[in-house]
């Protein structure tokens, strides 16, 4: 080989500029795995870049226009950051700082956070019958009473209603006891047999906060909740307060290739849904929750109630995550964690905490397609920063083969609608089971489209 003709000299720079790429990609491979986070996330900086990998596709693949992430840790705001736009028509960025996002169901922690606060006081107890804290009637289909207990753990037997809980016309938002009191859902179920979500049941514990504290629900989370805590660019007023007003996030549909502004959404059943907040309002939250109930010197709630809050109250089986007081729990990658999720048809959040690690990590989008978005992030943030040693799959017990039958047919969720005009969807959202060579199989069938085969887990 002759170096010295142009050919051979371009031909061994390729070269040499190929060994040194590789060596370089092997040599940051190697570095990053011996940086990879293994114990909760330690640098911001790398948090950062890691995040907005994760979000920056996530969001741009699912048409989400904007969404907040805040990460907190050991009582202190770790993370804090807006992606994209609050605004697309004036081009206005999320600040996690002032922008204010629907987080949904998130919603509910504040309503139990609120009972619980009146069960310390001796004003509620978790065990009575709700009907002694009402001034109407739940009729008596069942001997046992629903209690509040029933309500933190979604299992007061109460058949799922959805019509007239969201309204986009001020006009058509009743009062939260209108609500409760025209729209009582049937009682298909025993308390305590299922778990079936209960947006009503939520709002009738914060009735049941109104009446017992003698103040609207709204003020009273106010003044007992977000002004210890700092909270001051969050309401569960609607409309929004005019000071407030101006810095909500507009919300967005994606149809035919372009963004669909949408209306601000009244959740008429407050307590179950009706919050807006910033991002960094929701870290003072976590943050007190991590803490035992304080915040900076100011205490919400006594160290041992909010011990019970975080502890599990219900599961279906052992090898399964369940309720806490409010809150859902979970063990993932071998971390014990609590969370919630929201939705409205716009805004899709979710909260998630590590208690024993003393990391929460909240993130609230606002566009359709967001749950996906806030879904992924929670996963590949737990995945990366907690990541598990051991094989999660599980493993068929040996006389599985015999008992697979028992579990063949077809199942509808217990959060369905049985009485009323609703209950179609329930009919075309069934889940049938089958077992196809020595596995259980499962077809869902959704509201839209054909279902698909999926392997199940068995044991």
């Amino acid at each position: 080989m002759n170096l010295s003709e142009p050919k051979t000299r371009l031909l061994m720079q390729i070269i040499s500029t190929m060994i040194l790429i590789i060596g370089l990609l092997v040599g940051f491979s190697i570095s990053a795995s011996a940086q990879t986070p293994t114990a909760g996330p330690s640098d911001p900086v790398e948090l950062s870049a890691f995040l907005d990998g994760v979000m920056s596709v996530s969001m741009d693949s699912n048409h989400v226009p904007g969404a907040v992430v805040v990460v907190v840790k050991d009582g202190e705001v770790f993370f804090a950051k807006g992606y994209g736009y609050a605004d697309l028509e004036t081009k206005t960025t999320v600040d996690p700082d002032v922008t204010l996002f629907r987080p949904g169901s998130v919603s509910k922690l504040f309503t139990w956070t609120a009972v619980m606060q009146l069960v310390e006081t001796g004003q509620l107890d978790l065990d009575a019958d709700v009907n002694s804290y009402l001034d109407f009637e739940i009729p008596d289909t069942y001997a046992q009473p629903i209690t509040l207990r029933h309500i933190l753990t979604h299992m007061t037997g109460f058949e799922d209603k959805g019509d007239g809980l969201f309204k986009l016309d001020e006009a058509e938002v009743s009062s939260l006891e209108t609500y409760l009191k025209t729209n009582l859902p049937a009682r298909v179920f025993p308390p305590g047999q299922y778990g079936a979500y209960s947006n009503y049941a939520t709002a009738l514990s914060g009735y049941i906060v109104e009446r017992i504290s003698g103040m609207p629900f709204e003020n009273y989370v106010t003044e007992y909740i977000f002004k210890p805590l700092q909270m001051q660019q969050s309401t569960f007023k609607q409309p929004l307060p005019a000071e407030l007003a101006g810095q909500m996030s507009k919300g967005y549909n994606y149809l035919s290739g372009e963004y669909i502004e949408g209306s601000f959404e009244y959740v008429v059943g407050t307590p179950a849904g009706a919050l807006s907040a910033s991002g960094l309002d929701m870290a003072n939250f976590m943050i007190a929750h991590l803490q035992e109930g304080e915040f900076k010197g100011t205490r919400i709630l006594a160290p041992e109630t909010v011990q019970l809050m975080h502890s599990p109250l219900y599961s279906p089986a052992p090898q399964m995550g369940g309720m806490a007081y409010g809150f859902f729990y979970n063990t993932i990658n071998g971390q014990y964690t609590i969370s919630h999720g929201g939705d409205t048809m716009l805004f899709h959040s979710y909260l998630l905490l590590l208690p024993e690690s003393n990391v929460g990590i909240f993130v609230s989008t606002n566009g359709t397609a967001g749950n996906v978005v806030a879904e992924n992030l929670i996963k590949t943030f737990i995945d990366r920063y907690y990541p598990s040693g051991e094989s999660t799959a599980l493993i068929p017990t040996s006389d599985f083969a015999s008992r697979a039958d028992q579990y063949a047919g077809t199942y509808f969720l217990a959060r369905s609608n049985f009485t009323t005009f609703e209950k179609s969807i329930s009919l075309m959202s069934s889940v049938d089971v089958q077992v196809r060579d020595e596995r259980v199989w499962w077809k869902n069938r959704p509201l839209c489209g054909s279902g698909t085969w999926f392997p199940g887990e068995s044991g």
